[in-house]
C-alpha cells in the first residue's frame, strides 16, 4: 500500500508537470516587449514594469542581458504570457528604504514577511535561462546586522515571491545574495519551478565561523497547492526547502542543499487560530553537504518537522504557539548526507517554556527510504512526538548512516504509535 501512494504521489506529479510545460509550450504569443539595461547605474524600474503592463498579458517580454537597477516594490501581473529574463533584477542595497514596511509587499499573510518582488496571475512561464534572475545585496544586510539576533518579520525583504498563482512556471532561475528567504510561494496552485539556483554564502572574513546568513531559505510553501521543485542548488544558512502550513501536494526532485539546517516542515501550529493542513509530499533524490564550516558551520538535519508548543507565548510573527494540525503521507527518498548533525529529527515543542500544554499537531505516515552517508551526531533518527499526538506510520528502509567518529549509531522513538523498519529505535536519547 505505502509502494502504491509513492508512486500515485509521483504520478500526479509528473502529470501536472507535464500539463502545465505542455500549455507553456503551446502558448501562442501576443504583443512583444524588448528592453535593454540603461547602465551607468540609472533606474531601469520604471522600463521593466512598462514592458510588462504592454506585455505582461496575452505577450513576451524580452528583458535581455545585463544588469538592471530596481530601486522599489515591483509586482508583476502575468496572464497567459511569458518572461524571458535573461539578465539580473539588482535589488539595490538600500537598506534603510527596504526596512520601511510601506517599501515592500506584505502579501505573505506567515509571519508578517516582506516581500520586494511579488509576481502573480495565470498561466505563465518566467525562464531565466540560467543567465538571469534577481541580485539580493545579500552581503549589505548580512554586514549591517553581523552576529546580533534577527527576528521573522523584521523587514528583510523575501527575494522572490510568487503570489496568487494558477499554473505558472519558473525556470532555470538565478539568486545570488538573497537577504532573507530566496522563494515563497504562498496562495497559489499548479506551480512547476525546473532550475533554482540560491547563494546566499558570506564572503566576509569578519564572519568566517559564524552563521550570518540566518532565514536565507530556499523556499517556504505557504497555502499552497500542486507545486513542483526540481533541480535546486541552494548554498544557505537555514531552511533549505520550509514546507508551512497548508502545502498539499508537493513535489521535490534534485534537491542539493550546502549548509543550514536541512528541509522543514515548519514551524507549524505557531497560530492558535489555524489548523495548518500537510499532506501528500514527496522528495527523491536529495543531497545535503556540509560545505566549509568558516564559510557556514551549520548543517543540521537532512528532514525534519518541527511544531510549538500547545501553549500560546506572546504572538506571531516571533512568537506564539498553540495551533493544531496535521501532517500526513510525507515520503522521503534517496538522501545523500554528508556530515549532518541529526538526519531525521521530529520535535514539537519549539519555542516552549516549562508548564506548557502539550502539542496536539499530529505528524502521521511519515516513510523514509535510502538514506545513505555520513551524521556527525551519533543519533541517526530521533522522533520526539507530542504525548497528547503521538505519531503513527513511521516506515524507514534501508537507513544506512556513518556516524563520523566511528560511534555506534542510535534510533529514538519517543511516543510513536507504530513503526516500522527501526527494530532498536529505544524511548531515550543516548
Amino acid at each position: 500500500m505505502l509502494a502504491v501512494r509513492v508512486l500515485l504521489a509521483a504520478l500526479v506529479a509528473t502529470v501536472q508537470f507535464a500539463r502545465v510545460l505542455a500549455w507553456a509550450n503551446d502558448w501562442e504569443a501576443g504583443n512583444n516587449c524588448t528592453i535593454q539595461p540603461l547602465g551607468e547605474g540609472l533606474d531601469d524600474t520604471d522600463q521593466i514594469e512598462g514592458a510588462i503592463a504592454r506585455c505582461g498579458h496575452y505577450g513576451t517580454t524580452v528583458i535581455s542581458e545585463g544588469v538592471y537597477n530596481v530601486t522599489r516594490k515591483m509586482m508583476w501581473d502575468l496572464v497567459e504570457s511569458r518572461v524571458d529574463l535573461h539578465g539580473y533584477l539588482n535589488f539595490t542595497a538600500n537598506l534603510p528604504y527596504w526596512m520601511n514596511p510601506e517599501n515592500t509587499y506584505r502579501v505573505v499573510y506567515i509571519q508578517d514577511q516582506a516581500s520586494w518582488f511579488v509576481v502573480t496571475g495565470r498561466d505563465f512561464t518566467i525562464d531565466a535561462h540560467n543567465s538571469g534572475g534577481i541580485i539580493g545585496n545579500g552581503q549589505y544586510w548580512w554586514n549591517w546586522y553581523g552576529t546580533t539576533s534577527r527576528l521573522d518579520g523584521d523587514g528583510r525583504p523575501i527575494a522572490f515571491t510568487l503570489w496568487r498563482v494558477l499554473r505558472g512556471v519558473v525556470k532555470d532561475f538565478r539568486i545570488e545574495g538573497q537577504p532573507f528567504w530566496c522563494n515563497t510561494v504562498a496562495e497559489s496552485q499548479d506551480v512547476v519551478y525546473d532550475g533554482m539556483y540560491c547563494n546566499a554564502t558570506n564572503t566576509n572574513p569578519e564572519y568566517y565561523g559564524h552563521n550570518v546568513v540566518p532565514n536565507t531559505d530556499g523556499i517556504d510553501t505557504f497555502r499552497a497547492d500542486n507545486v513542483t521543485m526540481l533541480n535546486w542548488d541552494i548554498t544557505l544558512g537555514d531552511d533549505c526547502l520550509a514546507i508551512k502550513g497548508n502545502s498539499t501536494n508537493i513535489y521535490a526532485q534534485n534537491i542539493t542543499c550546502r549548509g543550514g539546517n536541512g528541509i522543514a516542515f515548519g514551524s507549524l501550529g505557531q497560530y492558535a487560530n489555524l489548523f495548518d493542513h500537510v499532506e501528500n509530499v514527496t522528495l527523491e533524490d536529495i543531497r545535503l553537504l556540509h560545505i566549509d564550516p568558516e564559510i557556514q558551520p551549520n548543517m543540521g538535519s537532512a528532514v525534519y518537522f518541527k511544531s510549538w508548543s500547545g501553549t500560546a507565548i506572546g504572538h506571531p510573527p516571533d512568537n506564539g504557539g498553540g495551533g493544531s494540525g496535521l501532517v500526513t503521507n510525507v515520503t522521503v527518498r534517496n538522501a545523500e548526507l554528508y556530515n549532518v548533525s541529526l538526519p531525521i529529527h521530529v520535535y514539537q515543542t519549539n519555542g516552549a517554556h516549562p508548564g506548557d500544554s502539550l502539542s496536539t499537531l499530529q505528524f502521521a505516515d511519515l516513510s523514509f527510504y535510502n538514506f545513505t552517508g555520513t551524521s556527525s551526531g551519533s543519533t541517526i533518527v530521533n522522533l520526539a512526538c507530542s504525548p497528547a499526538a503521538p505519531c503513527p506510520g513511521m516506515v524507514f528502509e534501508d537507513i544506512n548512516i556513518t556516524v563520523t567518529n566511528g560511534a555506534e549509531p542510535h534510533y529514538v522513538c519517543s511516543n510513536v504509535v507504530s513503526q516500522q523498519g527501526l527494530s532498536n529505535c529505544s524511548t531515550t536519547t543516548p
